[in-house]
């Protein structure tokens, strides 16, 4: 039994050789993937804004659509620089937005168009250009409660209706008809002067403050003519002035009527000496009067366009790629007070920021501007004009009264402006050296 036990033994060992031979590793741990990287954090998410509606209002068609376009070029300019800046307000960052509308110069549509912009609730207007359309418009905006500054309407009725809305950055015709006249009165002593107007708020308006000054001088005025803002054919009335050989003649209009009449009466033989308000004091005029125009002298209820901040002037050229004419430096400023009121209101609501508005002082593109308690701008200057060499040319600046040559006005403005900087340097210095103080006495203090 013995070989037959080895044998069997031996088998249960090679069994379990072949067991052991033939058993499997354990599977090795699967490699574990490489993390994924973090994930970029999300932007921020942008500011919230908000959006500024700002009306403008002036003819954008018609014989004086350029002045209206000058006056709209202004507040755009003013709104891209003030989206550029990126103002907040209220915590939201403010997307201004012009709207523009033309009321052609007519009273019935400006009324229309202010209503068009009450009921698109816009947050204040620029405008109008004219006071014809001003006067009435200013009834629709002080119901709305919207504020409204006007650049360019001299009539003094617009702010003596007592509207707390309404305001303007120029002159009034009271102050630039006194003006005009004792120019005229002074340096061309004429003895009979002839007056024509086109029967508008504007030109009836300024032409009847000439009048006043004048007989006020002693000279001799004749029986007042008319015309209308759309006459271009003035010969009746001029060979009726022509019968009674006035020295002057004044014409209380726009360019677009008082260019055709110039050339007219020079065709006819009168010899006078020209004199007109701000609606025709352009550089239109000799292109309407040809060499008719030359010598022709004539007032700006305001300063000059080429007198106006370095900013504003630049910018314009840049972004329009001409020079401004007349009104837009202050539909400029105009555009940027009521942004500035809204700033400091912090609120874009009209009824929040109007009292921010009516005692604002704020230096702008024509120099400082403030408010009188009807609306009107204080300390307004009166420019007066020379054609030369088919360009109108300030050659006077007449404020609180007293006239000044123009180079004089100049210096005067650069002395001014200068000390305006030389202020914010002191007050920069002077807070700079408080700080220090301040940092001082805080390290003395840790010190003990």
């Amino acid at each position: 039994m013995q070989p037959r036990m080895n044998a069997i033994a031996l088998a249960a060992v090679a069994a379990l050789t072949l067991v052991a031979c033939g058993k499997e590793e354990p599977p090795k741990p699967a490699q574990q993937a490489a993390p994924a990287p973090a994930a970029a954090p999300a932007p921020p998410p942008p500011p919230p804004t908000i959006t500024v509606t700002i009306g403008h209002v002036a003819p954008m068609t018609g014989g004086i659509a350029h002045l209206g376009e000058d006056n709209a070029n202004g507040a755009r300019l003013a709104i891209e620089q003030a989206n550029a800046a990126k103002i907040s307000i209220d915590g939201k960052e403010a997307k201004f937005v012009i709207v523009a509308e033309d009321d052609q110069a007519d009273p019935k549509v400006g009324t229309t168009v202010a209503q068009k912009l009450v009921d698109a609730k816009v947050a204040g207007v620029v405008g109008h250009l004219n006071s014809g359309t001003s006067i009435p418009a200013s009834s629709i905006y002080s119901q709305a409660g919207i504020p409204v500054i006007s650049g360019s309407a001299t009539n003094p009725k617009l702010t003596e209706q007592g509207y707390k809305t309404q305001f303007r950055v120029v002159g009034r015709d009271d102050q630039q008809g006194p003006a005009i006249a004792s120019f005229l009165a002074a340096n061309n002593k004429p003895k009979v002067v002839a007056i024509v107007d086109d029967a508008t708020a504007y030109g009836e308006g300024l032409a009847n403050e000439v009048e006043k000054t004048l007989k006020a001088a002693g000279i001799k005025v004749l029986p007042r003519e008319k015309g209308t803002d759309k006459t271009t054919d003035f010969k009746a009335v001029l060979t009726k002035l022509k019968g009674r050989n006035p020295d002057a003649v004044f014409y209380g209009g726009m360019d677009a009527t008082g260019g055709p009449m110039l050339k007219q009466a020079r065709e006819l033989g009168i010899k006078a000496v020209f004199a007109f308000g701000d609606g025709a004091c352009t550089d239109k005029m000799a292109e309407l009067a040809g060499a008719a125009a030359e010598g022709l002298i004539c007032s700006q209820a305001g300063i000059p366009p080429q007198a106006a901040s370095k900013q504003f002037t630049d910018g314009f050229k840049t972004k329009f790629g001409k020079d401004p004419i007349l009104y837009s430096p202050f539909t400029y400023d105009a555009a940027w007070l009521l942004i500035e009121s809204m700033k400091k209101a912090n609120s874009p609501d009209p009824a929040k920021y109007l009292p921010e508005l009516a005692k604002i002082s704020h230096r702008g593109a024509t120099g400082l501007i403030e408010f009188d308690e009807k609306g009107d701008r204080k300390n307004a200057e009166i420019t007066i004009f020379a054609l030369k060499g088919g360009k109108v040319e300030p050659i006077a600046v007449v404020q609180g009264g007293q006239t000044m040559a123009y180079n004089d006005f100049l210096t005067k403005l650069a002395t001014s402006a200068g000390a305006v900087v030389q202020q914010v340097k002191d007050a920069a210095a002077s807070a700079t050296t408080a700080a220090g103080d301040a940092a001082k006495a805080a390290a003395d203090a840790v010190k003990k």
